[in-house]
């Protein structure tokens, strides 16, 4: 039996450095995702959402140990944010915020795996969002990325040079702004925090 893990395994993609975006190839990767809507720091929503994946995740590490023999470690917390208008996606304006929380599944996991996960874990632990989780593979491309280090209520600064070294490489920003939650909010010191902010890209233009 072999321990997998696969922030080791991508890990041009689960890491990066504070001050120094840089450009990343990013594979598809199959994800169990939930949506939303609304502050996540008040919006009763996102705590239920939250305490949906992280059962179903281990439900589903679960499973695979049973078909492969191997256990995983399970993947951290991840999040696409954006608003209807993309103008409002600001600290300001946190209840205009929509946002897809996911954690990643190792690529063995087929839809019907999950899909029988979910409604299992979502019944046997009385889930209130569970019905609300699905099974989607996310197809990013070539992105750039960079390391946050502190609390998320400072992550503008951060989110401000990922954006001007894009406009600086002649790329343009295309799809969400995707967080990657390399430290746990209710145990670890805010000034520890470790979030990699990642913008996939295209271009450069013609």
């Amino acid at each position: 039996m072999a321990t997998i893990d696969l922030k080791r395994l991508f890990k041009d993609e689960y890491t990066a450095r504070v001050g120094s975006p840089a450009l990343v190839k990013v594979k598809p990767h199959p994800f169990l995702m939930i949506d939303g809507h609304g502050d996540p720091n008040t919006a009763p929503g996102y705590v239920n959402a939250v305490g949906a994946l992280y059962p179903i995740a281990y439900a589903i590490r679960a499973l695979v140990k049973c078909q492969t023999g191997d256990a995983h470690i399970v993947m951290p917390l991840e999040g696409l944010w954006w608003a209807d208008d993309m103008d409002r996606l600001s600290p300001d304006r946190k209840g205009d915020w929509n946002w897809t929380m996911m954690i990643a599944v190792p690529g063995v996991v087929t839809a019907e795996d999950a899909t029988r996960v979910i409604a299992e874990t979502t019944e046997k632990k009385d889930l209130v969002a569970g019905g609300r989780v699905r099974f989607e593979v996310l197809e990013e491309g070539t992105s750039a990325q960079v390391m946050h280090a502190g609390p998320y209520s400072a992550e503008a600064p951060t989110i401000g040079l990922l954006h001007g070294f894009i406009a600086d490489e002649g790329l343009t920003r295309r799809g969400l702004h995707h967080e990657i939650y390399l430290g746990d909010p209710r145990t670890t010191d805010p000034a520890k925090l470790k979030t990699i902010i990642r913008q996939p890209v295209s271009g450069p233009p013609d």
